[in-house]
């Protein structure tokens, strides 16, 4: 199984406004899917399962697309 590297994550703390640096922490994690890999790895999950999961995501994400297009 083939894994991709995570790059780090760095989030800049400026005039010591650490609440804002969380929510830029948390973004960031989200968007990389550290969570979603952390979850995916507590259990092991098919092959097809993967897949299926990995359509219903694409298949998702096609109906927002052609929902924010249309507006």
């Amino acid at each position: 199984m083939s894994r991709r590297k995570k790059a780090n994550i760095q989030i800049r703390v400026n005039n010591s406004n650490i609440d804002r640096a969380l929510r830029q922490l948390k973004k960031k994690i989200e968007r990389e899917g550290v969570v979603r890999d952390m979850k995916r790895g507590v259990y092991f999950e098919p092959p097809t399962q993967k897949r299926r999961k990995r359509l219903m995501r694409a298949i998702k994400q096609n109906l927002i697309r052609i929902s924010n297009q249309m507006y």
